[in-house]
């Protein structure tokens, strides 16, 4: 019998950005450091993969606006198991020569609460990545 992914199990992200490079920058290092591996690329995007799921940066031809905002509907952040606290700090260390910054300093690494050790990061576009430790 084969191996299939749990019903309901993310299949895969899309994420349409207005900038492919630097998208490809920050997201393309972010995967990678969390094991995700190259998987796709196309004239308008690329994709990483990890297991069964995947995630792409699409700068698509029908985009009907420029900016994101993670405070309006739709996407706010996409959650990713980022390791032990060690190889978290050592992310986060490193984002920003990647085009990340460090959301929440004041609280962080215990912003979303005191049992839950994260890093909240926001690329040049506006999107966020939470980084949750084990």
């Amino acid at each position: 019998m084969t191996n299939l992914p749990p019903r309901g199990a993310v299949h895969h992200v899309e994420l349409w950005v207005p900038d492919l490079q630097r998208s490809e920058r920050s997201w393309g290092w972010l995967l990678g450091e969390l094991g995700y591996r190259p998987h796709q690329s196309w004239d308008h995007g690329r994709s990483w993969l990890l297991g069964d799921a995947y995630v792409v940066v699409e700068q698509s031809p029908a985009l009907s606006a420029v900016t994101h905002d993670r405070r309006r509907p739709g996407l706010n952040h996409l959650a990713l198991h980022a390791g032990t606290r060690k190889q978290l700090d050592t992310l986060v260390d490193a984002a920003p020569a990647h085009g990340w910054v460090l959301l929440f300093t004041d609280r962080h690494p215990f912003a979303g609460g005191p049992e839950h050790y994260a890093a909240y990061l926001e690329d040049a576009d506006g999107f966020e990545a939470e980084l949750v430790a084990v």
